[in-house]
């Protein structure tokens, strides 16, 4: 009998949670806020915030780490240390998950609603992210930088890529090139894949009357901020912070 209200006490005390929370098989994190329910033991009950050392305050046995514990790892811990510490025989103990933090992501740079986003089973994906940042921003590039445990990758934001609790997003301003002279509407303007010299300058608007298209010339930054300067052709490839100039025909 006692077995049997051991088990509806354990049923009741996670049930809140379970309808919200992911399973009980996701591992706790920093940020994640808990409550700890030890029964016929109230003076136990305790609701605490895992800290960024993922350490836990509890009565009695003092700091335990949580972090990266399932929820039942986690009440078996817990009960293992009471038991140890013998405050209790036989320590029946639940964990339920109270807010979930630990599974945010930050979305950063030029998005229309930078900030921290929490991750669930349908929104996990990169685009989903983006989405409810409030998409790429005027200038932003497509090819965004995930910093997941200390490394860099870059990923394009429509490909399919699912992110994980702790990750950073930076979308970047998209890379451009230059073009001046004799062009109709000179100016910045983003770099598409295996760009050349001939769509910079359709981009542009095209070369003017008094334009040539024999006569280019292409400036781009090297290694320690020097720029090189060299004749184009109208099928070279264009790289970020190129500046193309079209000079005027030789009449």
């Amino acid at each position: 009998m006692k077995s049997i209200l051991t088990a509806i006490f354990l049923l009741v005390m996670a049930a809140p949670a379970l309808a919200q929370t992911p399973p009980q098989t996701e591992k706790l994190g920093v940020g994640d806020a808990i409550r700890v329910t030890v029964y016929q033991q109230p003076d136990l009950t305790t609701d605490a915030r895992i800290n960024e050392r993922g350490l836990v305050a509890m009565p009695l046995i003092g700091e335990l780490k949580l972090a990266g514990l399932s929820q039942a790892e986690a009440a078996t811990a817990i009960g293992e240390s009471l038991k140890k510490g013998k405050y209790l025989k036989n320590p029946q103990v639940a964990v339920a998950l109270t807010t979930l933090r630990s599974r945010q992501v930050s979305v950063l740079g030029l998005v229309a609603r930078p900030g921290r986003y929490a991750l669930d089973d349908t929104s996990t994906n990169l685009s989903d992210v983006i989405a409810a940042a409030g998409g790429i921003g005027a200038g932003g590039a497509e090819i965004v930088t995930v910093l997941r445990d200390g490394k860099e990758q870059k990923v394009e934001v429509f490909k399919p890529f699912k992110l994980q609790g702790g990750d950073t997003v930076n979308v970047e301003r998209a890379p451009v090139f230059y073009i001046y002279g004799e062009v109709t509407r000179g100016g910045a303007y983003p770099i598409t894949p295996d760009m050349t010299v001939m769509q910079a300058i359709a981009a542009g608007g095209g070369i003017t009357p008094r334009g040539s298209d024999r006569r280019l010339k292409l400036r781009r930054p090297e290694a320690g901020g020097k720029l090189t300067e060299t004749d184009a052709k109208l099928n070279d490839r264009v790289k970020a912070d190129d500046v193309i100039f079209v000079k005027e025909a030789l009449f």
